[in-house]
């Protein structure tokens, strides 16, 4: 590992490498894992660097969650906002992307949605500027399949989101806590969630 101040990095490099080294903490050992000091001995980098950026713990785990509903964004627009795939296979790569990216980062996942921020009314500017937008991103997904006939019309699409949100969220949670200990299972669990989700003919 380089002692601090051995590595240079052009402006906004430093801040990227930081959620990148936190991110991968958090993933291998949890947010109990993470401190601003191991945080700048993993990247290089003299403790006074790190909070030109992060003024605590608080605001780096903010940022690190913003930046994992960016990803989260990216990877519902890649599998449920293609318009050149109809529409019901759009919905279950929707749900099976959701449940598979949520399982690949349980704790990352956590962060995002969980207690530490929400809960306890740390979450920032920066963190409700994203995550906010993301809910509403997959608000405008339900509503363009309803207007299709994908779902169904005489539900309001907020309470459907909603509902298929906790769906998901139930869904991963119960595989990422070991509930469902066979995650070999999960595409099984996804393909029943997006039949249930249709309405019957």
């Amino acid at each position: 590992m380089p002692s601090a101040g051995n590595q240079t990095y052009h402006h906004g490099d430093l801040r990227s490498a930081l959620l990148d080294a936190a991110s991968a903490r958090i993933e291998n050992q949890g947010i109990e894992g993470l401190s601003l000091r191991k945080l700048a001995d993993d990247v290089g980098v003299s403790r006074s660097a790190l909070y030109h950026h992060f003024r605590d713990k608080n605001a780096l785990l903010n940022a690190v969650a913003a930046n994992g509903f960016a990803n989260w964004i990216a990877m519902t627009s890649e599998s449920g906002g293609d318009e050149s795939v109809p529409a019901p296979v759009r919905m279950k790569q929707f749900v099976h992307g959701y449940v598979h990216w949520a399982v690949k980062h349980p704790q990352l996942y956590d962060l995002m949605f969980g207690r530490p921020i929400w809960k306890n009314d740390l979450a920032d500017d920066e963190l409700k500027d994203v995550a906010y937008p993301a809910f509403q991103y997959m608000l405008s997904l339900i509503t363009h399949w309803q207007q299709q006939g994908l779902l169904l019309a005489d539900k309001p699409a907020l309470r459907q989101t909603q509902v298929i949100w906790a769906t998901l969220h139930g869904l991963a949670k119960l595989v990422t806590d070991g509930v469902y200990a066979d995650s070999s299972h999960i595409d099984e669990m996804c393909d029943c969630a997006v039949n249930m989700l249709l309405p019957k003919q």
